[in-house]
């Protein structure tokens, strides 16, 4: 490779002496044919520079055109907007004119019908006069009054059509007006559109000719650049005859001494590629094939262990796949949960009671050093409960590691190459109830803790030769649906034997009637609650989902009190 870099940089050098040292291979006879052949180039870059500028006069030409098009398109759309705008107004007026006598005559139409009812109206009012039995005693009087305003009523009918008729002719005049204006303006817009379209159409067929004229200067200035890289070999051949004969450009004779330092450059280049023929000709195919082996195989081994760390799932509980309830304590919501910086005053055995064998790790201060302890229980086939502690620590576990090495009550011990610490019961005291203490790491930041047996069976799990918790399981799903950041999450696949495990939080009825029940709670003020709740069909969810809307005082309170778990209802 840098040989290569070396010859490319070498042939560079050359074609610069070459390009620049022109005049001077004049003086050699040997050098006639490469400046034969140049002189025939630059005639051709001539003619191509000469047809470029051609081109780029043609397109100012253009531009020009197009530049003056739209100007007379201007000015010509400008005219025609000065004969619409007049024209645009008297239709306006037109059309309030036409409005205004519309309006007329629709009054004269309402006055002429409303004659038309009174007159019905006063006809009606004879009739019942008359036909009434007995006769009124004023009875030729107020025939007298009706008749009189009866009589009145022709002449002003006839006054009321003959104005409707005048409205009908103003209205008719208005129309036409308004048509004739109509007719005026259309044919403005015609002639701006056709104005219009007659510019748009000579501005396209110019814009056409400068796009044709544009790609021929591109193609006529890519064969110039064609034409120069075809001098480039001429250019390398004089720049080799005049580093070989010393003679160097007077303007750029600085050109002549890099072609040198090229070329020196090159030949070390080669010099140390046949001394490595030379050496690699000595070895011994043998042992050659056995370093090419050796290579190979890290190789495949280090693609396997890549392999195995990707498909390893990340931030997996390694439980038990018979866990039946799993509890996950977030040390740090804890720390800064207002009602836990209460408790070592106020219940000093309910934190310790809730962290189990996790408060009883040498060096480990659970409040600085742990993110999260994680509490499994299960039921194995004689009915005994098992409880699995898992914590998952900050930083790298090397202190805790060397702290319980260094304790002389801690004995070691190996399972399948993973180191586990056992103390004995008689070094301490016992860790909840458990005969004896174990300690094992099981992950980069994860510790199991407890009694030794189940310490035993975790590490099992997480070496694979006994069956985990799957992550993709019903069980781990509900448990990741909870909310992580939550101070405290509890999952049970067998809500009624919760009561038996921990002290009763939720009712009987309640845990009698889910098939898996998940509790996430966050300590900050104020508290909150989220309560997961899984039944064996969807008519059963719909009432359990009433009963809880309807009636939370029963359901949603602590057993044998009257204490509430909520403030509002759910």
């Amino acid at each position: 490779m840098a040989l290569r870099h070396e010859k490319r940089l070498l042939q560079k050098s050359e074609i610069n002496l070459g390009r620049e040292g022109t005049a001077q291979a004049a003086n050699f006879p040997e050098l006639r044919d490469e400046i034969v052949a140049l002189k025939k180039l630059e005639q051709e870059q001539k003619e191509v520079s000469l047809r470029i500028a051609r081109i780029e006069e043609g397109i100012k030409k253009v531009e020009a055109e197009r530049r003056q098009n739209a100007r007379e398109q201007a000015e010509a759309i400008a005219r025609l907007e000065a004969e619409k705008k007049p024209l645009l107004q008297q239709r306006s007026q037109a059309k309030n004119n036409v409005d205004v006598c519309e309006r007329e005559l629709a009054a004269v139409e309402r006055r002429i019908q409303e004659s038309e009812a009174a007159d019905r109206d006063l006809l009606k009012q004879l009739s019942d006069l008359h036909a009434l039995n007995p006769a009124p005693a004023d009875l030729e009087a107020r025939s007298a009054s009706i008749t009189a305003r009866r009589a009145r009523l022709p002449e002003k009918r006839a006054e009321l059509v003959r104005a409707r008729l005048g409205s009908a002719d103003a209205v008719r005049l208005a129309k036409e007006k308004l048509s004739a204006v109509e007719a005026e303006l259309s044919a403005v817009e015609k002639n701006m559109a056709r104005t219009r379209s007659e510019f748009e159409a000579r501005d396209r067929k110019l814009n056409d000719n400068v796009r044709t004229q544009q790609e021929a200067a591109r193609d006529a200035r890519t064969h110039h650049q064609t034409v120069e890289e075809r001098k480039n070999p001429a250019y390398l051949s004089i720049g080799r005859h005049l580093a070989e004969k010393g003679v160097a450009p007077p303007n750029a004779p600085q050109l002549l001494a890099q072609a040198h330092r090229r070329r020196e450059a090159v030949d070390q280049h080669l010099q140390h590629r046949a001394e490595l023929s030379t050496l690699s000709s000595q070895i011994d195919k043998q042992e050659l094939r056995k370093f090419y082996f050796s290579v190979f195989s890290v190789l495949v081994l280090l693609a396997l262990t890549l392999l195995v760390v990707f498909q390893s799932p990340r931030g997996r509980e390694w439980l038990p796949q018979e866990t039946d309830t799993i509890v996950s304590i977030n040390a740090d919501q804890f720390e800064r949960a207002n009602l836990a910086k209460r408790w070592p005053n106020d219940q000093p055995k309910l934190l310790p009671g809730l962290l189990g064998a996790a408060a009883s790790v040498p060096a480990l201060k659970l409040s600085r050093d742990a993110v999260r302890i994680t509490r499994a229980l299960t039921t194995n086939e004689t009915g005994e409960t098992q409880e699995f502690n898992l914590i998952e620590a900050r930083h790298s576990l090397s202190k805790i590691i060397r702290a319980i090495s260094d304790d002389k009550s801690f004995q070691k011990r190996f399972i399948s190459g993973l180191q586990v610490w056992e103390r004995q019961t008689g070094s301490a005291p016992a860790t909840a109830g458990q005969p004896g203490f174990a300690v094992a790491r099981v992950g980069p930041a994860t510790l199991a803790v407890g009694a030794p047996a189940e310490v035993d069976e975790l590490v099992l799990v997480r070496l694979g030769m006994k069956p985990d918790l799957k992550i993709t399981g019903q069980l781990f799903d509900r448990f990741q649906a909870l909310d992580r950041d939550s101070a405290l999450r509890i999952i049970s696949r067998d809500p009624p034997d919760l009561s038996r495990v921990f002290h009763p939080i939720f009712t009987s009825e309640l845990l009698n009637a889910s098939q898996l029940l998940g509790l996430a709670v966050n300590l900050q003020t104020p508290v909150k609650a989220r309560v997961l709740i899984k039944v064996n069909s969807t008519q059963n969810a719909a009432d359990l989902a009433r009963n809880l809307h309807d009636n939370p005082q029963q359901w949603l309170r602590l057993p044998d009190s009257q204490l509430l778990l909520y403030s509002q209802p759910p």
